[in-house]
């Protein structure tokens, strides 16, 4: 889901994934458990999603991609060490 800044209250547990056109992503607590080993490509496509996410009456929606990270990018996550959780990450 796609909100606006400051709607959506961060959790303690939920994981910063890097911001894209400046806006912050998270994905939540178990969620980043499930997909860790995975790169996540997330795409604005045309069509209608479901839900009331932000993007819904523009005529879009996210398309989330994934793939395993190869051995060399999971041997520098893992140099890099966890990435920041709550909502004083960066």
């Amino acid at each position: 889901m796609c909100y606006q800044q400051r709607e959506f209250r961060i959790g303690a547990q939920d994981v910063f994934l890097g911001r894209l056109d400046g806006t912050p992503v998270y994905i939540g607590g178990q969620q980043f458990a499930y997909w860790q080993h995975t790169h996540l490509t997330i795409d604005v496509v045309s069509g209608r999603g479901a839900g009331f996410s932000l993007e819904a009456p523009r005529g879009v929606r996210f398309l989330t991609r994934s793939r395993l990270f190869t051995d060399a990018e999971h041997a520098w996550l893992v140099r890099e060490g966890p990435p920041p959780r709550g909502p004083q990450s960066p």
